[in-house]
């Protein structure tokens, strides 16, 4: 089957909430994702709206890609983060330069493998080297040190580990590995 990589629409918000619940009771989510099932349900529809929306519009500080199905249906998603340099991290680091950072990757675990996660990061790499303002010099996300089978796939799809690492709160042994792309130099 083939899927389509588009950013998510406004008026698709109760979609992107149901995808995001479903990635919440994968079985890797404890490792995958900071939200748990139980918090995001008890959101608003207003919440969603809004979030849905911000992701949508692609001009604010986040744009959200969606992998769909000729019959509607969406196999998998991801957000981009813009983290602009010296403000604030929403995890890790503070930036040193102007970046974005991938989060909420999730695929349906009966399109694994299909090609559908590279084409949500490429996505998502595209989005990133195409803004004007901020010109983004790297693409991060962070991988679980018990999520091997992440840390394999980013590496294939480009990211290298930065060497950076974030401990997890609650987790005395956790640990989230950074891995990045940097900005492609053109000749």
């Amino acid at each position: 089957m083939k899927y389509v990589i588009r950013p998510v629409r406004a008026d698709e918000w109760r979609k992107a909430r149901a995808i995001r619940l479903d990635a919440l009771q994968d079985p890797a989510a404890p490792v995958a994702f900071l939200d748990s099932y139980e918090e995001a349900r008890g959101r608003s529809d207003a919440y969603w709206q809004e979030r849905t929306a911000g992701a949508a519009d692609g001009s604010a500080a986040a744009r959200q890609f969606i992998a769909e199905a000729a019959d509607g249906s969406w196999a998998g998603t991801t957000t981009v983060l813009v983290e602009r340099s010296g403000t604030k991290a929403r995890f890790g680091e503070a930036p040193t330069t102007d970046q974005t950072h991938v989060v909420g990757v999730y695929v349906r675990p009966e399109v694994r493998g299909s090609g559908v996660a590279g084409g949500l990061l490429r996505a998502a790499l595209a989005w990133s080297w195409s803004l004007e303002e901020p010109v983004i010099q790297r693409v991060r996300l962070h991988v679980h040190g018990e999520n091997p089978r992440a840390a394999a796939f980013y590496r294939k799809v480009g990211f290298l580990p930065s060497g950076r690492t974030v401990p997890m709160a609650g987790e005395p042994t956790g640990c989230e590995f950074e891995y990045e792309v940097r900005r492609p130099v053109r000749e």
